[in-house]
């Protein structure tokens, strides 16, 4: 079951160890999004390095994707609230692959072809796959509108935004075109590795978590922070874009 509906039973009694232990990891990530996170943009060194380097660095552009998953507080959310009801590898698999594809897909061809999107905006659309994912946990489009919409095209769809999200940060940085398509598909192989390093984290909280008789009941709660995120994400965004 991939939504739950509204229950005010969640918000009762005190949280067990299994709870602790997620808001902990939660409550970690977000004291821990720096303006940069919240920009979606690469590390300062990391971004005169990819400015300066030059030819087929295949080593180093799979570290730099691998850290930027790790690092990357808005695709974590939005991974976090894709498995959050998801208890079989099966199903886990197939949703983390629809976003991995959808990523890679835009990221790659974002760059190779030099398509530039309002960075302010792509990221605040970021910001809004984290607050429709936790709003579908929470069975809110069943509760408000009576469907459920296709939650595997919704991870797909909002794969694609994310791939665009650092696409446009790595055009505005000029890497060199001298090895640019092995150096692509390289940082492409790092996200993905970091992709499953980070879901492997995740994966162990919730399992400890999911084991404990609190966890529906403050199932509503951790949605709802995600939610929080999410808007404060959008609003960091919308207002760098009408400032700038």
């Amino acid at each position: 079951m991939l939504s739950i509906l509204f229950d005010g039973r969640w918000r009762a009694r005190v949280g067990t160890n299994g709870s602790r232990l997620f808001w902990i990891f939660l409550s970690l990530g977000l004291l821990g999004m720096s303006t940069d996170v919240l920009a979606h943009a690469v590390a300062e060194g990391d971004k005169g390095y990819i400015q300066e380097i030059t030819g087929v660095n295949l080593v180093a552009f799979m570290y730099l994707g691998a850290k930027h998953m790790v690092t990357g507080y808005d695709h974590l959310l939005f991974l976090l609230g894709v498995i959050f009801f998801l208890y079989r590898m099966k199903h886990i698999a197939i949703y983390v692959s629809l976003f991995a594809v959808g990523h890679s897909l835009t990221m790659l061809l974002g760059v190779y072809f030099n398509i530039g999107i309002n960075s302010y905006i792509i990221d605040a659309i970021i910001g809004l796959s984290v607050v429709y994912k936790a709003l579908d946990n929470l069975g809110a489009y069943q509760r408000w509108f009576g469907f459920q919409p296709n939650t595997k095209a919704a991870t797909l769809i909002f794969g694609l935004f994310h791939g665009f999200g650092l696409s446009s940060k790595i055009i505005e940085y000029d890497i060199s075109p001298d090895g640019l398509v092995p150096n692509l598909l390289a940082f492409n192989v790092g996200v993905e590795m970091g992709q499953l390093i980070a879901l492997a984290m995740i994966l162990i909280v919730m399992s400890f978590w999911r084991k404990t008789d609190g966890f529906f009941r403050h199932a509503y709660t951790a949605n709802v922070a995600m939610m929080g995120a999410g808007f404060l994400l959008i609003g960091y965004q919308l207002t760098g874009y009408f400032i700038a």
